[in-house]
């Protein structure tokens, strides 16, 4: 099986921080959670604050749009173009992506490559509220473990380090930067 990360490996750019602004732009209403974000933004650059309550306050955006599954929808009928080439040429149902971007964003777009299976960050949808952990750097793994206690993973992909802990548990792993796809450089101490 094949693994992936989302944003920045197949998808070029950051879809949460595309759909924030997506809404910034369609839903006037949203525009009053700016400067909470970028509060909590700086609080989260500054260390004071852990990355889930930043990434809380980002989503509560949702609890000013009347209906999220429309956003939703729209918002990939305009970035859909953002799905790289590269992943388009090989994609296989049994693909795999695991992102810390929220369940409700991805869900409509992974269905659409025809993707089965896809873990994320869960977050209600109503409240931009975590139920559980932001789905990240180790915590992919437990993720992928809770769902498949005894797979092995052929190939992994994501543009970030930050994903040694699924690159190592992979028969191979590939760092991907654009369009172009090396193999992982694991340091001394990830080994």
């Amino acid at each position: 099986m094949n693994v992936f990360d989302f944003d920045g490996t197949i998808y070029d750019g950051d879809s949460s921080k595309d759909f924030f602004f997506y809404c910034l732009k369609h839903y006037p209403k949203t525009r009053g959670k700016i400067f909470p974000v970028m509060w909590y933004g700086a609080l989260f650059g500054l260390r004071i604050v852990k990355k889930k309550t930043f990434k809380q306050k980002l989503f509560s955006i949702v609890q000013k749009i009347p209906d999220i599954d429309k956003a939703v929808s729209d918002f990939w009928d305009e970035n859909r173009k953002n799905i790289k080439k590269w992943y388009m040429e090989m994609k296989e149902s049994t693909d795999i992506i695991i992102s810390a971007s929220p369940e409700f964003l991805l869900a409509p777009i992974c269905a659409e490559l025809g993707v089965e299976c896809m873990m994320a960050t869960r977050v209600d949808k109503k409240t931009g509220l975590f139920d559980g952990e932001n789905c990240h750097g180790k915590q992919k793994v437990t993720r992928f473990y809770e769902m498949y206690p005894d797979a092995e993973i052929d190939s992994f992909y994501s543009d970030m380090y930050c994903d040694t802990p699924l690159a190592l548990i992979s028969k191979q792993a590939f760092i991907v930067k654009g369009e172009r796809l090396s193999p992982w450089k694991f340091k001394k101490k990830d080994i």
